[in-house]
Parts: structure tokens; C-alpha cells; sequence
């Protein structure tokens, strides 16, 4: 038989691919996604529940700096080094703090200083000698404010022939320093509240006095018992109360604070310093009492022994 009539062998070889996954490598890619979403919730909370200086202070510690390599100090990540809240370096040895802006310390008053001082004293002076020692110290410190007042008047040009308009004394109330009018200086325009040239000058040296000193202030205006008959339904009661008030915008103008300010009135002509003659210019008076802070009553006297 003839063998060129055998067809050709033909061999095909297949491979078959399995239809499985593609290795363990999104295994990873999934691990980094759920640790980057708990990273992200974790800094939510984080967040919510810490403070502004909480987290200035975690700022601060993450903030680009050169890390020392020492172990010394407190061997830390920052090797000892403490931040301040913008990320500057101020030490090499203290932890890591976070600064903070406190209100600065009330300012103590002299009258304080002295029940401070006292307090050390406590021991050796009852209750009635301790206020009567304040009272003695407030009443010194009262002596040098009129005499610094004095004094302000006679160097102060334009003021010193107007030392009859000042009156200070010592009354239970405190220091009263009182500005009247005078036939020839009137201290406001006649039958108004508006200041006169030489009160605001007087006003502005009982300012300075004022700020020495720590005492509330109580301002009151008085009349002469001349009937006001410049307005209807005005009377020497309204003008005194504005002229009074007229006075406190002056010292608060001035620089005396309003806090300081306790009282303002006005009693018109039913308190004059001329009784014998209410109707005097001299009753034309602006009242200004630097308050007593420590009050002294005297005790009264032992009781007789019974026979």
C-alpha cells in the first residue's frame, strides 16, 4: 500500500488558565485602607473630646524640629527638648509644656495692704484697736491729700487767688472737699449746670488727688434758697442734682474711674454752710467726699462697779 496517501498528524497543545484570584496582593491594599479609616475616625475623636491647649500641645510636640539624639533628660521621642506653642526650642532639658495666657493679679488696693499687714498682728490688738489703728492710718493718708491739694493750688498759676472757693475738712463721712461760689467767682453760669473756666481747673487738681487715693467717692450739689424761676417745673433741687452731675463727668473726664464714683445728688438749699444767711453765694457749693473705708466707734465707757 502506498504510504503517500496518509494524511497529516496535526498536535495542539492547550493550556488552561485557572479562573482563581490574582495572588494576596489586594489583601494588602485592604489592610492599609482600613488602617488609614481608623486613623481618620481615631483623629475625629481626638478632635471632639480635647481642649484648644490639649491640642496645642499635641502640635506642638509633632512640630518639625531637630530631635536630639542624647538619651539624657526624659529620653523621649524630643530627648528632653520642650516646645513653646509656635514650635521654637527654648530648653534642652525641661518636658514638654504648653503655655498659657493668664489674667494678670488684681492690683491691691493701700487700705488692703494694710488689713494684710495686720493680719500679723492679729494676736497682740483686739478687733477695736485694729480699726482704730486703720482708722488713724486713714486719717493720715487724708492730712496729706489735703495738703497735696493745698499745695497743687498755690503752684498752679490762675489757682492761687482762688483759695477762698476751696474748703476741705474732716467730717465722719471722710474728707470733704467742697468748691463754693464767691461774689466775684462763681463756679457755673448763673442759673445753669455748665462749668466755669476756673472749677474745671480745681476739678482736674481734686482729680489727681482722687487717684491717690483709694477711697469711693460721693459727689452733692447745693443752692442758695433763692427761688429758681428760670424754667417751668425746674427747681433748685434739678439744678443742684445737674450741677452735681455736671461735676462727676468732669473728673471722670479727667481720668477718675466711673467705678470709683459712689454717689451723686443734689439737696438744693436744705443743707447751707451759711445757716444764718441760706440766701449767701457761699451756699453755691459742689460737695466731694473721698468715703472713710475704715470706721472706728467708740466704745462706750465701763459701767459704774455696784457698791
Amino acid at each position: 500500500m502506498a504510504r503517500g496517501n496518509e494524511g497529516t498528524i496535526i498536535i495542539k497543545k492547550i493550556n488552561k488558565v485557572s479562573a482563581g484570584g490574582h495572588g494576596g496582593a489586594w489583601k494588602v491594599a485592604y489592610a492599609d485602607f482600613v488602617t488609614a479609616m481608623m486613623a481618620f475616625f481615631l483623629l475625629l475623636w481626638l478632635l471632639n473630646v480635647t481642649t484648644d491647649e490639649q491640642r496645642r500641645g499635641l502640635a506642638d510636640y509633632f512640630a518639625p524640629t531637630a530631635a536630639s539624639q542624647s538619651t539624657s533628660g526624659s529620653g523621649g521621642i524630643m530627648g528632653g527638648t520642650s516646645l513653646s506653642t509656635e514650635g521654637a526650642r527654648i530648653g534642652q532639658s525641661a518636658p514638654l509644656t504648653v503655655t498659657m495666657e493668664m489674667a494678670p493679679p488684681r492690683q491691691r488696693k493701700p487700705a488692703e495692704e494694710d488689713e494684710i499687714e495686720k493680719e500679723g498682728e492679729a494676736g497682740s490688738l483686739n478687733e477695736e484697736e485694729l480699726q482704730q489703728e486703720m482708722a488713724a492710718r486713714e486719717q493720715a493718708e487724708f492730712e496729706e491729700a489735703e495738703e497735696a491739694l493745698l499745695q497743687a493750688m498755690q503752684d498752679s498759676p490762675g489757682l492761687s487767688e482762688m483759695a477762698e472757693n476751696l474748703i476741705i475738712d474732716n467730717t465722719p463721712e471722710g474728707l470733704r472737699i467742697q468748691l463754693v461760689d464767691q461774689e466775684k467767682a462763681s463756679m457755673f453760669a448763673s442759673g445753669g449746670s455748665e462749668l466755669q473756666e476756673n472749677l474745671k481747673k480745681i476739678l482736674e487738681k481734686v482729680a489727681d488727688i482722687i487717684h491717690r487715693m483709694p477711697n469711693q467717692v460721693a459727689i452733692t450739689g447745693h443752692t442758695d434758697s433763692v427761688p429758681y424761676t428760670g424754667k417751668k417745673d425746674y427747681s433748685n433741687w434739678e439744678l443742684s442734682a445737674e450741677r452735681a452731675n455736671a461735676s462727676r463727668r468732669a473728673l471722670v473726664g479727667f481720668g477718675v474711674p466711673i467705678s470709683r464714683i459712689a454717689t451723686v445728688s443734689g439737696k438744693a438749699d436744705t443743707d447751707p454752710l451759711v445757716v444764718e444767711d441760706p440766701a449767701l453765694p457761699t451756699n453755691r457749693r459742689i460737695s466731694i467726699v473721698l468715703l472713710r473705708e475704715a470706721v472706728f466707734t467708740p466704745s462706750l465707757p465701763p459701767a459704774p462697779a455696784d457698791d
